[in-house]
């Protein structure tokens, strides 16, 4: 069950985006300009590899993308809430994350929504979660290319930040895997993010 992995077809690409993760996390004045450059280079390198899936009719993947991202979105806003009201945790870090790299401008707001979430979606779950396949059992592959989505946060010193990570990772990377369609989930990580950032803002 545990093969080998060819670091060729696995970890050079992590490297890559782990490396490129803690440059885009170092300096906030240039954050926008590296993620996106990350995201470009990730999607690239993903498209190149592997064949990007695509198994639902548009009116089916809609509808469920609607629905995902819905409950994506109430997954964190719960956590949200339960961070605020435990006399133990601060909801102060997500507020100091938001205000340094959050989207600020419409220019920050398209990148997010039409090359960032994209990319994100065809790197994380198109390209690493099925070179893992290739040597664990699905649900597995799942579990663990979340972890490796969320460790990509850790160099933004925001520990919530990996922990939201990891929920979305496993909920697209399941979606995924159940229906075989990039374009859901890419749409319902990007209504998940309007309903974040735009619709009902936790800050």
């Amino acid at each position: 069950m545990f093969r080998q992995i060819p670091i060729i077809q696995l970890i050079i690409p992590l490297v890559f985006a782990y490396s490129f993760a803690w440059l885009t996390f170092s300096n906030e004045k240039v954050f926008w300009y590296f993620y996106t450059f990350t995201t470009l280079f990730l999607m690239s390198l993903a498209y190149y590899s592997v064949k990007i899936e695509d198994e639902l009719k548009t009116f089916h993947y809609f509808i469920l993308s609607i629905a995902f991202g819905a409950l994506t979105y109430a997954f964190l806003f719960i956590g949200f809430k339960f961070i605020d009201l435990t006399p133990f945790m601060s909801t102060k870090s997500i507020n100091s994350f938001v205000n340094k790299f959050g989207p600020s401008s419409i220019w920050h707001y398209l990148l997010l929504l039409f090359i960032i979430a994209p990319g994100e979606e065809i790197f994380w779950r198109g390209y690493i979660q099925q070179q893992l396949k290739k040597y664990l059992p699905p649900i597995v592959a799942i579990i663990v290319g979340a972890a490796l989505f969320s460790v990509s946060f850790a160099f933004s010193g925001f520990w919530l930040g990996i922990l939201a990570a990891f929920v979305i990772g496993l909920i697209f990377g399941f979606l995924y895997e159940w229906k075989k369609s990039m374009p859901l989930i890419i749409l319902a990580h990007i209504i998940m993010l309007v309903l974040l950032f735009l619709v009902i803002p936790f800050t």
